[in-house]
């Protein structure tokens, strides 16, 4: 089933409190490594602070019309997440708090018609103002699990994972790789993604799926018992 307005809202709320939940360290929780290569859990807090801003630029574009990007460059994004991954625990928490607040407050005050209105993401593609839902709810409920401090895929609802092998999937099935039939146990999900060679199939629970699809550590296995094919980066 499809997914719907209201499920990336309640998504996005759940894996907000999740990742806050997830991200209560001191500073030497903070301070170590996340499983993303070359970032601490301070930058994935810094990430997540950040996005919750750049979003709220969205929405204020749009509630008034007013051109407002999530960014002002890629390079400024990367420079505040480093400002941020340098911050003592106590004020990048504080900071990943207020920006979650303050976006799901400015969502809530946008009128049905102000959802409709077109934006522009930081991908530059325009996507009306009720796909940022979507788009934090992937933030958040992925990142909790590369702050690798306890949440993992089994964790978030079965429509979340559906729709973000979806959304996978056909990014996937656009920039070629191996050819893949992968089914959820027991769901009757199924993915197709057309490729090179004859398709592997791979079979296992829905979020062992969601995490090789989206390049995190799963128990799939190719028939046989061998290893899942290789894939390339996701995002």
């Amino acid at each position: 089933m499809p997914r719907t307005f209201d499920d990336a809202r309640s998504w996005a709320q759940l894996g907000t409190g999740l990742f806050i939940r997830a991200a209560d360290l001191h500073d030497a929780g903070l301070d170590g490594p996340s499983t993303l290569p070359g970032w601490t859990r301070k930058h994935l807090v810094a990430h997540i602070a950040a996005n919750a801003d750049a979003l709220g630029n969205l929405v204020h574009w749009a509630a008034t019309g007013e051109h407002t990007p999530m960014y002002a460059s890629p390079e400024e994004r990367a420079a505040g997440i480093e400002r941020g991954a340098v911050l003592p625990a106590g004020e990048l928490t504080a900071w990943l708090r207020r920006s979650a607040t303050g976006l799901a407050a400015s969502m809530s005050a946008l009128s049905d018609e102000q959802w409709q209105s077109p934006v522009v993401t930081a991908q530059g593609r325009t996507v009306p103002a009720t796909e940022l839902p979507w788009m934090r709810s992937r933030e958040v409920c992925v990142h909790a699990i590369d702050l690798g401090t306890g949440p993992t895929f089994a964790d978030l609802p079965a429509g979340f994972l559906a729709a973000l092998c979806d959304d996978v999937a056909a990014k996937r099935a656009k920039d070629g790789g191996p050819a893949l039939i992968l089914e959820a146990a027991g769901t009757g999900a199924r993915w197709e993604l057309p490729g090179e060679g004859e398709p592997t199939v791979l079979t296992g629970a829905l979020h062992d799926i969601t995490a090789y699809l989206t390049g995190r550590e799963h128990a799939l296995t190719a028939p046989g018992g061998g290893p899942a094919p290789a894939l390339t980066r996701w995002l």
